[in-house]
């Protein structure tokens, strides 16, 4: 035994390569009863810094909203879809092309999610689930775009038995005749295993067990650390654990060299009474470590520096969700595009900025030559597609109806459409970048970050939306798994220093 266990952690070190573009991505649900329109949702991305987004369909108004952003998306084949694309090559290529070919390269399409959570949720399609990752897979091929494009699906981590401590974790022996295949597929195209971790189950599941601080990724002395007997390795986290555990798994089945994704964490920032955890303070000490985790390329216990890049879940807050109230309440934002809370990210670059310290805004230089700023407001009224009606008299950016005051709202309104990227604030040399918010009293600039941490959109008014979402978030996708941490860390409790 001893002899296995020392090939299976050199196996597992072996060949997990660093990922040296390791972000952060939201998940976009659409279970909301004002379904913010696609251009609305692009603007809230590109303004937040957002770069890398999940869909749970392939909606068409919302890859036409995210053409020419430079977003990279990730698609998805709805698991009511899966039963059909698995049976048809020819269904499969024509969701392709229809899903795919019909907006790449403007729209920059990089991974598609065949299905999510499938073992779990449809376990009757269990067996057509490779033949689905493949069929996608071909129809790339056929358009030249395999190597531009990533196929995999999610699995939820609930299919990770004893996984702690992490060196004994192994998968669920009843799926490998579907998991050996599957991994072969990942493995043979270059692709990733997708999982989605939510430490909050396992913590609400564990009765006490797992320790608050521990699931939230909050700093623990080395005392309160978990420690796996067999590597002697440290886990301050759930998160890690998961992981290292998933790639563990993977050894176990001699699969060493393929790279995890996490499509799916976060934390609920509301509850109902038995939830007392689902907090605004919680979620946000949850999603603003597990960010910093991932930018800053802490990595785990067993591949430090290399990052697992991670989806939150999610951006929008979706009333329609059933369930109990914390199943409503796991979005960075409402569905007006204000903060559910503002993320403690200071370090941690411009990714999702809601956090007022990286907040900034593009105004009109003091002293600007009038004559080019009244040519630079012409310019981002008209060729720049700036709507400048808020200036029209009557209006609530009118006064003071000078031409510095117009162009401050113009240029800013301009930098915020443009995601605030580089070069977005000059206006040949008449605009600057400032981080004093020059909203002024009923006027409200767009993506002013108010007193309330409220988000102002910049665009068309919201409508209802009828994508289907496939979310392979449930209240119970963590259960097996907690059971067996809670067993494993109890019988493991002797070696937390």
């Amino acid at each position: 035994m001893a002899v296995q266990l020392i090939l299976l952690f050199l196996l597992a070190a072996s060949v997990v390569a660093a990922d040296e573009d390791a972000f952060i991505g939201v998940n976009i649900g659409t279970d909301l009863s004002d379904m913010p329109h696609p251009t609305q949702v692009a603007a809230l991305l590109k303004a937040q810094q957002i770069r890398h987004v999940r869909l749970y369909n392939a909606d068409r108004a919302m890859l036409l909203a995210l053409a020419n952003t430079g977003i990279q998306v990730m698609i998805s084949v709805p698991n009511e879809q899966l039963l059909g694309i698995g049976q048809s090559n020819s269904t499969a290529a024509n969701w392709v092309s229809h899903n795919v070919v019909a907006h790449y390269p403007a729209t920059n399409i990089t991974t598609i999610s065949v299905g999510s959570e499938v073992l779990n949720t449809i376990p009757n399609a269990a067996t057509v689930l490779v033949n689905s990752l493949k069929f996608i897979h071909s129809a790339l091929v056929a358009s030249n775009l395999d190597s531009q494009i990533k196929v995999s699906t999610p699995l939820s981590s609930s299919i990770i038995l004893d996984s702690f401590p992490p060196s004994q974790a192994f998968f669920n022996r009843s799926w490998n005749p579907v998991l050996v295949p599957m991994l072969n597929f990942l493995q043979s195209t270059g692709s990733f295993l997708m999982l989605n971790i939510y430490p909050y189950y396992d913590y609400m599941q564990s009765n006490g067990v797992i320790p608050l601080d521990y699931a939230l990724f909050k700093p623990l002395v080395p005392t309160k650390e978990a420690v796996d007997a067999n590597t002697l390795l440290h886990y301050s986290n759930v998160f890690d654990a998961m992981v290292d555990a998933t790639y563990f798994a993977m050894a176990f089945l001699n699969f060493t060299n393929i790279p995890v994704i996490v499509t799916e964490s976060g934390w609920p920032s509301k509850g109902d009474a038995n939830e007392p955890d689902a907090t605004l303070d919680n979620a946000n000490t949850y999603n603003s470590n597990l960010i910093r985790h991932v930018l800053n390329k802490t990595g785990t216990p067993k591949h430090p520096g290399i990052a697992v890049s991670t989806y939150i879940y999610e951006l929008y807050n979706e009333d329609l969700k059933p369930g109990p109230v914390s199943e409503k309440n796991w979005g960075l934002f409402d569905a007006n595009g204000s903060p559910v809370y503002i993320l403690h990210l200071t370090g941690s670059g411009m990714v999702l900025a809601n956090d007022t310290m990286n907040q900034t805004y593009c105004t009109a230089k003091n002293g600007a030559d009038p004559k080019m700023l009244q040519a630079a407001l012409d310019w981002a009224c008209g060729p720049g597609k700036v709507d400048c009606a808020a200036l029209l008299q009557g209006q609530a950016c009118y006064e003071p109806d000078n031409v510095f005051s117009h162009a401050t709202y113009a240029f800013d309104t301009y930098y915020l459409q443009m995601g605030k990227a580089p070069g977005s604030c000059d206006f040949n040399g008449v605009a600057a970048i400032s981080t004093t918010d020059p909203s002024h009293g009923s006027c409200i600039f767009p993506g002013s970050v108010g007193k309330n941490g409220s988000f102002v959109n910049i665009t068309a008014p919201s409508m209802n939306s009828t994508s289907s979402d496939s979310s392979g978030h449930n209240i119970h996708s963590s259960g097996w798994t907690s059971i067996f941490m809670i067993i494993a860390i109890l019988m493991w409790s002797l070696v937390f220093l």
